[in-house]
């Protein structure tokens, strides 16, 4: 059976629960929170699924009964109409669950983006990118933290690293990775000219504890610097700010936005083996060269969606061939047409 297949299969969602809880009744899952939050929240999801499709049992056995009921003449036309409207709507939405089939599509992910060439036109873009999957989480009920922000010279973004948490995070935002292509009015030039900006998003699962990367210490450089903040009585002037660098592969992760510098290090190592582990997921299925090669070059020819504003207002995946003219709907966050149709185009080369 495949992994999609499993959706259906109620037996099999209730012996993962079983074993969910088998794990959850152990006394020492209390001293392993976050292998505790997992558990809890993969038992969460396996529950969901399983009302979901009792309630498309549901709805069929009630459309069946207005059907009888219509053919003894009662006047329930408009209750069977609204129950098939409500059945469709449901089936549809479990074959959308169906394109989550890989392993990590459940996890919560980590999604940074950075501009590309060309100064605030590029950093600007990259701002109105991250806006656009902000958006994108608060319409899929995601929470959403920045866990590290470079603000542009003058305006935008120099880089930002955002943490999604909800069920299916990374399924949803995998194929969001890659260069996005920005053609408009350049509202920083004076001669209003058409200038064309390019931005990376690159997105990582948060991987669980109970899948292990190991880090040599020995590999790592941490440095520690002043948080950068907006001035006043709220500015950080200790060293709680850390940057990690992984030598054997120039990973370099950072974190800025907790608390402490104890906080910001753990949260930045998280970063580092969510990175570590897509780069061997990648070297293992040989479909892409190191990840550090594909940020070299954040320009032509290299872009997976091109969001042109002028002379003509469209946006065009280069990958599944979906568009759409509705330019300012998308850039609010309404991207599911997008991840649709590259879930699907996954699904069709499996």
């Amino acid at each position: 059976m495949k992994n999609y297949e499993v959706f259906f299969d109620q037996s099999h969602k209730k012996a993962k629960i079983d074993a969910i809880n088998q794990e959850l009744s152990s006394p020492d899952i209390w001293k392993k929170q976050e292998k505790f939050q997992s558990l809890q929240q993969n038992k969460k999801i396996l529950e969901r699924d399983i009302i979901f499709f009792l309630k498309i049992i549901e709805l069929k056995e009630e459309i069946e009964v207005f059907e009888e009921l219509l053919k003894e003449g009662e006047n329930v036309e408009a209750e069977l109409k609204q129950s098939i409207s409500t059945f469709e709507k449901y089936l549809s939405d479990a074959k959308f669950q169906t394109l989550f089939y890989e392993k990590d599509d459940h996890l919560n992910a980590i999604l940074t983006i950075h501009p590309g060439a060309g100064g605030t036109e590029s950093q600007d873009w990259a701002q109105m990118l991250l806006r656009m999957y902000l958006r994108y989480a608060e319409r899929k009920g995601f929470k959403t933290k920045i866990l590290d922000i470079l603000s542009g010279d003058e305006a935008g973004l120099k880089s930002v690293t955002v943490r999604v948490e909800g069920n299916y995070a990374y399924g949803n935002l995998t194929h969001e990775s890659g260069v996005h292509r920005l053609v408009r009015i350049s509202p920083f030039d004076a001669n209003k000219r058409r200038h064309t900006s390019f931005a990376a998003v690159f997105v990582y699962p948060e991987i669980e504890e109970d899948i292990k990367i190991e880090i040599n210490p020995d590999d790592l450089r941490i440095d520690t610097y002043h948080a950068s903040g907006h001035g006043g009585q709220h500015i950080n002037v200790t060293d709680s700010a850390v940057r990690i660098s992984h030598l054997p592969t120039n990973i370099v992760v950072q974190c800025q936005n907790e608390r402490s510098q104890h906080k910001n290090k753990a949260t930045a190592m998280k970063v580092l083996k969510a990175r570590l582990y897509e780069l061997e997921k990648k070297k293992k299925l040989e479909k892409l060269e190191k990840l550090e090669d594909t940020k070299s070059d954040i320009a032509w020819g290299n872009q997976i969606r091109s969001y042109v504003l002028h002379p003509y207002r469209m946006i065009k995946d280069l990958r599944t061939k979906a568009e759409t003219g509705n330019v300012e709907k998308v850039l609010d966050g309404d991207i599911d047409e997008f991840i649709k149709a590259s879930l699907l185009l996954r699904k069709k080369m499996h």
